[in-house]
């Protein structure tokens, strides 16, 4: 099995900043892209942000220069840097990485259980 499990969530006031971690655990062969969506109350789920096993990243334009995606190969793992955070952007945000579990596997997407990200004064 492979399992994503996340941290860094909380609450922050506008303007703020928060930096989302998810690392991936299990029966890991490779892993392709990885990256964050979000959902909040009401709105469907709204793809964040992307990055390839070779770094090229990818951003919704609602986040654009405000979030770095980054990921550390060794260790499996990805982060968010979330800079000037806005009220809009309060939602779960959940991790995913796409992940080939032996050589010669399909690949599948796997997901973290979600962080809460509330953005208030």
């Amino acid at each position: 099995q492979v399992q994503l499990v996340e941290s860094g969530g909380g609450l922050v006031q506008p303007g703020g900043s928060l930096r989302l971690s998810c690392t991936a655990s299990g029966s890991i062969f490779s892993i392709n892209a990885m990256g964050w969506s979000r959902q909040a109350p009401g709105k469907e789920r709204e793809l964040v942000a992307t990055i390839t096993s070779d770094g090229s990243t990818n951003y919704a334009d609602s986040v654009k220069g405000r979030f770095t995606i980054s990921r550390d190969n060794a260790k499996n793992t990805e982060h968010l840097q979330m800079n000037s955070l806005e009220p809009e952007d309060t939602a779960v945000y959940y991790c995913y990485a796409l992940v080939r579990r032996y050589i010669n596997s399909p690949q599948y997407r796997y997901w973290g259980q979600g962080t809460q990200v509330t953005v208030s004064s």
